[in-house]
């Protein structure tokens, strides 16, 4: 059973290709998952959302991925910025989960400086104390997804002492700083800039988390999200295999490899999404859902021939989606796990 219906699935497929080129944000996207109600899925009740269970939200985010990546890419950001709010203080849950659940206002996260980008260049955002009890960031966000539509953006910075802070920065605070949107070899539509935070102060009151070591967990900022996106991806690239091999039979045991592979991630998807945090096992299907997007969307783009190579065929944007998943938020175990596999011969 799925969880958007199909004339949803079909609108945000119809769509998928200027999102991916564009640099326009797919505001007629994001308004079909406003108006499905998809913006309230992982918000409690409480606070006007639905709370539906992880394994629902990971099959929904599915659809969307396989529909249209750059929206699902878009709202992953967001649910990452659900995420660290839910466990902040209520003062400020209250403050903006309710207009989150009515899509009424955007957050984003800005968080890769702590977790995968230019660690080996030191803290690109740092923060100091003020003796007003407020803090001051200066430096670099390096990836932030639609940052110039946030009304707030969640951020990770580093103290002197290399212990690190979780604060919430209204956008007002950031006139100015936030570089255009990048031009992206896919996604372009995901609006992702580079913040240059110079002399940006934080109220104490806007602290989500710490200070302290590692202030966002064990897994760091790796989650089941990029996961379950490579999955959806993957799972169109080998749909569109199994309607080749329905054609041509000597495709067949090759659809059929790649069906087996993509239910054996999604079962262990839905798994890791109802159990403790396990970051050995989240990175285990990390790397294969990664192995598994760039093997299908490639295998697809053989199957296709040269049509497949020409856009606005939706095969040759997947071929350029999945190498996404090389750089957004790619770990060290991750990456020499690719490394290997791509250069075994």
């Amino acid at each position: 059973m799925n969880i958007l219906s199909r004339e949803m699935r079909d609108q945000l497929s119809a769509m998928s290709e200027e999102a991916d080129r564009s640099l326009a944000w797919p505001d007629v996207s994001w308004g079909l998952l406003q108006n499905s109600r998809v913006l309230g899925w992982s918000i409690p009740p409480e606070y006007g959302g639905a709370g539906i269970g992880p394994v629902d939200m990971l099959r929904g985010m599915e659809e969307i991925a396989a529909s249209c990546l750059t929206t699902a890419f878009a709202l992953s950001q967001r649910e990452a910025a659900v995420r660290h709010l839910l466990r902040g203080p209520d003062h400020l849950k209250k403050q903006y989960l309710p207009k989150l659940a009515s899509g009424e206002t955007f957050l984003t996260v800005g968080l890769s400086q702590l977790t995968t980008s230019r660690q080996h260049l030191g803290p690109a955002l740092r923060v100091s104390s003020l003796s007003s009890g407020d803090y001051q960031l200066d430096g670099e966000i390096p990836w932030v997804t639609g940052a110039d539509q946030s009304a707030a953006i969640i951020v990770g910075a580093t103290l002197p002492d290399a212990t690190q802070l979780l604060v919430v920065i209204p956008a007002d605070r950031m006139t100015g700083m936030i570089e255009p949107p990048l031009t992206l070899a896919s996604l372009v539509g995901s609006r992702t800039s580079l913040i240059r935070c110079n002399g940006v102060i934080v109220a104490s009151d806007c602290v989500l988390a710490g200070p302290t070591e590692n202030v966002l967990g064990k897994s760091g900022g790796g989650g089941l999200d990029t996961s379950c996106l490579a999955i959806g991806l993957a799972s169109s690239a080998i749909q569109f295999i199994r309607h080749e091999a329905e054609m041509r039979s000597d495709l067949m045991a090759t659809a059929e490899r790649f069906e087996a592979a993509l239910q054996s991630v999604r079962v262990r998807l839905h798994a890791l999404s109802e159990s403790v945090v396990d970051p050995n096992l989240n990175l285990a299907l990390r790397l294969d859902c990664t192995k598994l997007v760039l093997r299908a969307t490639q295998a697809a783009l053989m199957i296709a021939k040269g049509v497949g190579f020409v856009a606005p065929h939706p095969v040759q944007r997947w071929a350029r989606q999945a190498m996404f998943f090389l750089v957004w938020s790619c770990p060290r175990p991750v990456a020499e796990g690719v490394l290997a596999d791509l250069a075994a011969w």
